[in-house]
């Protein structure tokens, strides 16, 4: 591949198909799975790849966790050879524990506990993107949907929250990586909140069951679509749709196409 391929395949991490399928130029990136084909595996990778990414400073993240504790993310990245210990312990990697997140507040007050959860965030970016070896920084929220149930079910302030850390990629050049569980709003009143994300990612990653059911040695099925039309967004083979199997590992993942294994 060209150098400036090679680079970008080494700052996400690896040259598999997923890294392949995202645009290098990506802000905001949503990754959407259902109870059937969880994709928490893609936000691990993507996490690993953002502190692993970057000059000699490497990159930093943010992970707002509503689903899990910190143990569980240090554990499974452990596995992945991504120390997350170390890293919290170095200022690159900023946790915030939202599991009990806004702590009871009702009504109007909800939009005012995401508001200093924005100056947070926002703080951590501006602090990391200020420092001498400031590489690449990615806020990631795993997941918005439980972000929603914290809001007490108001999309309006979760939207305007997430517009916020838009404005913030934009201005900061970091990106925003937010999971979001596709199948809790097939019906008509949430599906506000899934089709606003869709509208403002610059990358969709979708993960989704085989269609032709279960399969030991598959896990499902993963599509990227890039949304970014300039040149220097486009991925490698300038391709906007990609569709290809996945198997999870302790370790991470493998991406293949359908029938190329064995």
């Amino acid at each position: 591949p060209p150098p400036q391929l090679e680079a970008e395949m080494e700052e996400y991490g690896a040259g598999d198909l997923l890294s392949e399928a995202m645009c290098a130029g990506a802000r905001v990136v949503v990754v959407e799975d259902c109870v059937e084909a969880p994709a928490a595996f893609v936000l691990h990778l993507l996490l690993k790849r953002a502190l692993a990414a970057g000059g000699g400073g490497g990159g930093g993240a943010a992970l707002l966790a509503l689903a899990q504790p910190f143990s569980h993310y240090d554990r499974v990245l452990r596995k992945m050879g991504c120390n997350l210990s170390m890293h919290r312990k170095s200022e690159r990697l900023h946790f915030f524990d939202l599991q009990g997140f806004p702590g009871g507040t009702q009504g109007g007050a909800i939009a005012d506990s995401l508001a200093q959860l924005y100056s947070a965030v926002q703080r951590v970016v501006e602090t990391c993107r200020a420092g001498e070896n400031a590489g690449r920084f990615t806020v990631m929220i795993d997941d918005v949907s439980l972000l929603e149930v914290a809001a007490n079910g108001s999309a309006d302030d979760v939207l305007d929250f997430l517009h916020y850390c838009v404005t913030l990629t934009s201005e900061m050049n970091c990106s925003l990586v937010v999971l979001i569980h596709e199948d809790i709003y097939s019906s008509e009143d949430g599906v506000g909140l899934l089709a606003h994300l869709r509208y403002i990612a610059d990358l969709v990653i979708k993960a989704a069951p085989l269609s032709t059911g279960l399969a030991t040695d598959v896990h499902g099925q993963l599509s990227v679509v890039n949304k970014g039309m300039l040149i220097e967004q486009r991925p490698a083979k300038g391709q906007k749709v990609w569709s290809f199997h996945f198997k999870v590992k302790e370790n991470g993942a493998d991406f293949f196409y359908p029938g190329s294994r064995h």
